[in-house]
């Protein structure tokens, strides 16, 4: 559902007994292709969504921070005082404005009275939309204006990838923040995690629609597997490095690694590198095809992603194969794959409007038959970033 401004206050309201000072909205994201280069010094191609992480605030007298999660009511009001940001697992989800408030604190903003925070999200939990960047970049807005600071948005954006690495604990990179904080409506972002350079690129689709389908399965970013790949990737560039000048796999090219390869002694590392490499070079072509308009080539290079994904990296499992397979089987279907970390989450599918509801039965039929629960879909408008509402 879309939260209205007034829905919001009237939540507020009712959950701290007070008017709100101000309303934001915070999308969630979706990355088109470039998925596991973010932290391979690649390219990746994120678009920030309609769907997203809803807020209401207003300033306190004191030093107390009382935050309220519409999706987590159950957890009522979670009150931490403003002088004692530090990570407590009791806490829930209110570490990640913990996190961010800490963060902005530590780089000299002054933030010297408390905080009542309502928050409402559309966007499914633990589906990989990306729900804790969508809710960090809410917060540094929120402070932002209740406080009237003065910050860039690349220093949210990089507030909030710091909440992830030093406060939450998930090794993450910089794009999902970049995505959320950055984004605008009818583009996709073509970004270069390694100089964070970047470009808006007309997403302009046509007769075609981007459908996400969900796993239903839930996905814990924290989990060992994504660590394990960044771990196998760094190794590989050590090896690597015996005969190249390298940083990170995304310096290379296709024809680089492929006659370097021979140094990568194990062949779990060597399919990781692979796929680090091929991906941000499709990221690359996916970018050419798109300001080309050539939805057709986006669709197979997205395809191709997967199959990386599936073979290589070794990140989707039975859940996203189930999907991406069955999409890749119907009509008006130009390309599907898993999008943010795998392991559950969600896929994309670039689909005809006219099939979409033919789609969304087969693929649905099919998913439940194999794995035994119901997928969702959703449709994505492409979005601008994290905001305030201005009635």
């Amino acid at each position: 559902m879309d939260m209205h401004v007034a829905d919001l206050k009237k939540d507020f309201l009712e959950v701290f007994g007070v008017e709100a000072d101000q309303t934001f909205f915070s999308p969630g994201r979706i990355n088109l292709i470039g998925e596991h280069t973010d932290y391979n010094g690649g390219h990746v191609f994120p678009a920030a969504i309609s769907l997203g992480t809803y807020g209401a605030a207003k300033k306190r007298t004191d030093q107390l921070l009382r935050f309220y999660s519409a999706n987590f009511a159950d957890k009522g009001i979670i009150e931490v005082e403003l002088e004692h940001l530090v990570f407590d697992k009791e806490d829930h989800w209110a570490n990640y404005p913990k996190g961010v408030l800490h963060f902005l604190k530590e780089a000299g903003h002054i933030i010297d009275q408390g905080m009542d925070v309502y928050v409402y999200g559309n966007l499914p939990n633990g589906s990989g939309l990306s729900s804790s960047a969508s809710l960090e970049l809410l917060i540094g807005v929120m402070a932002e204006h209740l406080f009237g600071l003065e910050v860039e948005r690349l220093d949210l954006v990089k507030i909030g990838k710091l909440t992830e690495n030093q406060f939450i604990g998930v090794n993450s990179g910089i794009m999902d923040q970049f995505a959320i904080g950055m984004g605008a409506d009818e583009r996709a972002i073509y970004l270069d995690t390694n100089t964070l350079a970047y470009e808006l690129v007309p997403l302009d689709l046509k007769d075609k629609v981007i459908v996400i389908m969900n796993t239903n399965k839930r996905r814990e970013l924290a989990d060992s597997k994504y660590n394990e790949r960044r771990a196998e990737c760094e190794e590989a560039v050590v090896e690597l490095r015996a005969a190249l000048d390298i940083q990170t796999l995304g310096e290379l090219d296709a024809q680089t690694f492929d006659e370097y390869s021979y140094l990568i002694k194990d062949d779990n590392r060597l399919k990781r590198a692979r796929h680090a490499v091929l991906e941000n070079q499709r990221t690359l072509q996916a970018q050419q095809a798109l300001q080309a308009g050539d939805l057709e080539r986006f669709g197979r290079l997205m395809n191709a992603s997967h199959v990386s994904l599936e073979y290589d990296y070794e990140v989707t499992g039975l859940e996203l194969d189930t999907l991406v397979h069955a999409a890749w089987a119907q009509k008006g279907v130009l390309g599907a794959r898993m999008t943010g970390a795998g392991f559950g989450g969600c896929a994309i599918a670039l689909v005809e409007r006219a099939c979409v509801e033919d789609f969304i039965e087969a693929v649905g039929q099919s998913y439940t038959a194999t794995v035994g629960y119901e997928p969702s879909f959703y449709m994505a408008e492409i979005a601008g970033g994290t905001r305030i509402f201005h009635e």
